[in-house]
């Protein structure tokens, strides 16, 4: 009896279908490339927040009167700095500074140091503080001082320091 090629056929024709829906990966290719990313930080520093030297309520002025504030300075990793206070607006001058009231005096002074020895000012190398940046924020405290004085009338008695920072 003879065997029919139908059957065979049909196979033949139904793994020719498939692969040509399911395709062939022999033919396929990939390429490649790279490419750089950057970005520049250049030596830089901020001024991020500044407290109130609040010597807060008093009646007189017959004893130290102190205070602290905190200055936060960020500069970029390894940036050297420094910072400064000036006079202030009042009539005083670094070494001795002013909270007035209508040109009404109360003196004061700002230090570097908790023990209120090293005056705090504007001269590099003489009474700045200097730093070097970690890339975040590093607070700096100023200590306040009012000495003992002639008490002066009731009243609000304030001044305006301005802080700069060299980089």
């Amino acid at each position: 009896m003879r065997k029919s090629l139908i059957p065979g056929i049909l196979i033949l024709g139904a793994c020719a279908g498939l692969a040509a829906v399911f395709g062939s990966k022999a033919n396929a290719a990939t390429v490649t490339d790279t490419f750089t990313s950057q970005i520049i930080i250049q030596a830089s520093c901020i001024i991020n927040s500044t407290n109130t030297l609040d010597f807060g309520t008093v009646g007189t002025l017959t004893a130290n009167v102190d205070a602290q504030a905190d200055i936060s300075v960020q500069c970029s990793n390894l940036t050297a700095y420094n910072v400064r206070l000036d006079a202030g607006i009042g009539a005083g001058t670094i070494a001795t500074r002013t909270m007035e009231n209508a040109g009404t005096p109360v003196n004061y002074n700002m230090y570097r140091d908790a023990a209120r020895t090293l005056n705090w000012g504007e001269t590099d190398t003489v009474d700045t503080v200097d730093a070097t940046g970690t890339g975040s924020a590093v607070l700096h405290t100023v200590y306040g001082r009012v000495p003992p004085q002639a008490t002066p009338a009731a009243n609000t008695y304030t001044d305006t320091v301005t802080v700069t920072v060299n980089f």
